[in-house]
């Protein structure tokens, strides 16, 4: 089966998934985590080079501070719990987002994971924290005007390109494939610019309940699509055979 070279996925639902069972939301997060590291060793294992979850928005911040201490607090906890995994696994641990805005002590656990990950050769992860496309964007254009502003760059050399060098993301691949779970159909302000051309796919399922049978049907359901960027749906004739997913044909 083809799978994504970069699968993105917005994890989201855990707060309704605990009020539906009558528990705190806290609770929802941290069966949330127990969801994430599943999914990180599931990916790895079918292949996939890099994955981002949207595990923090820039919109988060506007939660009650309670739960917005949680988080933080979790998101050290998982740094620290799951540095053995990521090593086993050999998975480079990255961050994107407005990382200024963090506590200084989740800031600095992120720095020490991603400085003890930097050689791994496997997959990837990529961590959305304090994340937002429009800010990712802005920040962007501040740098290029900033470097435009001080004759380092010519305007007329800026064009896509160029501008995602820019990006928190330029180091990575566009994403191929977008999850979204609990059965909002919204990208909800997540990679913008690098989703452009990505295929979407929507379960109903909150985060705490996404399993290997839900992730299974997403990559099968995206193995069976086929990505034109633009072009034209092929002709098939007789005895041939259409692009795998991920490809496209000349």
């Amino acid at each position: 089966m083809i799978v994504p070279k970069h699968l993105a996925i917005i994890m989201d639902g855990n707060g309704r998934w605990a009020q539906s069972k009558g528990l705190p939301r806290i609770a929802g997060h941290q069966r949330g985590v127990e969801t994430v590291r599943a999914v990180v060793q599931q990916c790895a294992t079918v292949g996939i080079n890099y994955l981002t979850l949207y595990a923090f928005s820039s919109e988060n911040w506007k939660r009650p501070q309670c739960e917005v201490d949680a988080l933080m607090s979790l998101l050290g906890h998982y740094l620290t719990n799951e540095m053995a995994m990521l090593q086993q696994n050999s998975i480079r641990l990255q961050v994107i987002g407005d990382l200024s805005k963090l506590p200084h002590d989740v800031a600095q656990a992120l720095q020490k994971s991603v400085a003890a990950t930097v050689n791994n050769d496997g997959m990837t992860l990529n961590l959305a924290l304090s994340y937002g496309a429009r800010n990712e964007i802005v920040r962007a254009t501040q740098r290029i005007s900033a470097a435009v502003a001080s004759g380092a760059l010519a305007v007329d050399s800026i064009d896509e390109q160029l501008f995602a060098s820019y990006l928190d993301t330029r180091d990575i691949p566009d994403p191929d494939l977008v999850i979204r779970t609990s059965g909002e159909m919204r990208i909800s302000n997540f990679l913008l610019w690098q989703a452009a051309y990505a295929e979407l796919y929507f379960c109903s399922c909150y985060w705490p309940e996404f399993d290997e049978v839900q992730l299974r049907r997403a990559l099968e359901d995206y193995a069976g699509r086929y990505r034109r960027f633009g072009d034209v749906e092929p002709i098939i004739t007789s005895g041939e055979q259409p692009a795998a997913s991920g490809e496209k044909q000349d």
